[in-house]
């Protein structure tokens, strides 16, 4: 095999740990989210290692495997953040859609990490990874904005503006009429005031 093989093309790993729990997920109860203690946490369906790695034609995928012969148990193509979801009771426990690769067949199952470090380096593995995907477009948008013409707000040679203050007449002398205070009645005479009520008063 050439070194400068075509079909050899390089991974990168994201990400590796040498020991996760799988768990079957039951149906979803309630739409805020999945919780890890539906699981039945002290029976794993299976234990093993997790990789991420990406290729530049393919893009990410989460690897299931046998930490000792490398043998495949699950693969996860990550499209998007609905790839992994976080579950609402733990910051260890994930729900990952997995792929079949030769049906398309998907499923969801869970997966747990002993340790928060772990986990916390996992998930921002992933948000990095979301992060240089979207940059380019990024990018685009900001020079699309940059290049766009500018309005030249201006005043030409010889213009002119005028600005109308509310209440300025612009002719004459006399000054407003007085307003009359709000507290009348109808007929012109005052409305009395009335008492304060009973909690407002000081003991």
């Amino acid at each position: 095999m050439s070194l400068f093989d075509a079909d050899d093309e390089v991974e990168s790993v994201l990400f590796v740990h040498r020991e996760i729990s799988v768990y079957r997920v039951p149906p979803m109860e309630s739409m805020d989210g999945y919780k890890a203690a539906e699981w039945g946490l002290e029976n794993p369906l299976w234990k093993g290692r997790i990789r991420v790695i990406e290729k530049e034609s393919s893009g990410v995928v989460i690897l299931l495997e046998d930490g000792q012969t490398g043998a495949p148990f699950a693969r996860a193509p990550y499209s998007d953040q609905s790839t992994v979801q976080p579950v609402l009771d733990s910051s260890r426990y994930f729900v990952l859609r997995v792929q079949d690769p030769n049906t398309g067949s998907k499923a969801y199952i869970g997966i747990g990490f002993t340790d928060r470090a772990e986990s916390f380096d996992f998930n921002v593995a992933l948000q990095d990874y979301i992060k240089r995907k979207n940059a380019p477009a990024k990018l685009e948008e900001a020079a699309t904005t940059s290049t766009a013409p500018k309005v030249d707000y201006s005043l030409k040679e010889g213009q002119t503006f005028r600005i109308n203050i509310p209440g300025k007449k612009t002719s004459g002398t006399s000054s407003p009429a007085p307003a009359q205070s709000s507290a009348s009645t109808s007929s012109g005479g005052p409305i009395p005031l009335l008492p304060p009520p009973p909690g407002g008063l000081r003991k």
